[in-house]
């Protein structure tokens, strides 16, 4: 397996080699996952293309490491560049032309701050307890908290109540701790 590093170097230099690995290795689950969600091959590739493109000038401009491996990044940035995708498409207006409210620049910007967010979120989720890590895994998959005193054996729902709590309290402060959190913050 090739490192991330050596895969953001080859977007920044252009290695045709490299390039055509990640194509072959990541491209095809991209594409299945855009035709899944009301997309086209063309809709694919050019998320696929804004994807790589974003990565690269990143990487040019912060030298960031990818925690994971890059396929799993890569196709987290397809993802979320997709679905800011669809979100755009349902915010436009027509008055017998169709309108965009958004730029390009901007939306890539804003994309970049969502990735971002994303890996911050991640970073400090993987600092909390292996239980905190579970119990927030069920609670953002919107399990019900029967289903959660279920499968963390609880007692009570009461008591899967004040776990998520507790859990997502460390969390949030594990984020707000981080001198990343007000650059990254929602206005």
């Amino acid at each position: 397996m090739i490192s991330s590093r050596l895969y953001q170097e080859a977007l920044i230099k252009g290695d045709t080699r490299l390039i055509g690995d990640i194509y072959e290795n990541c491209f095809p689950t991209v594409r299945k996952f855009v035709l899944k969600n009301n997309g086209t091959d063309e809709d694919a590739e050019d998320i696929f293309q804004k994807s790589l493109l974003q990565i690269a000038v990143r990487y040019k401009k912060e030298k960031f490491e990818i925690r994971n491996d890059f396929e799993g990044y890569l196709f987290t940035v397809c993802k979320n560049l997709w679905r800011r995708e669809l979100n755009k498409s349902k915010k436009r207006v027509t008055n017998e032309t169709l309108l965009n409210l958004y730029s390009e620049e901007q939306d890539n910007a804003l994309a970049l701050m969502e990735q971002k967010r994303f890996e911050l979120f991640n970073e400090k989720l993987s600092l909390i307890s292996e239980n905190c890590r579970k119990i927030l895994s069920l609670y953002f998959a919107k399990m019900s908290y029967a289903k959660i005193v279920e499968a963390a054996g609880y007692n009570s729902e009461t008591v899967a109540r004040q776990r998520v709590f507790k859990c997502k309290k460390s969390l949030t402060d594990l984020i707000r701790g981080d001198k990343r959190y007000i650059s990254l913050k929602e206005l």
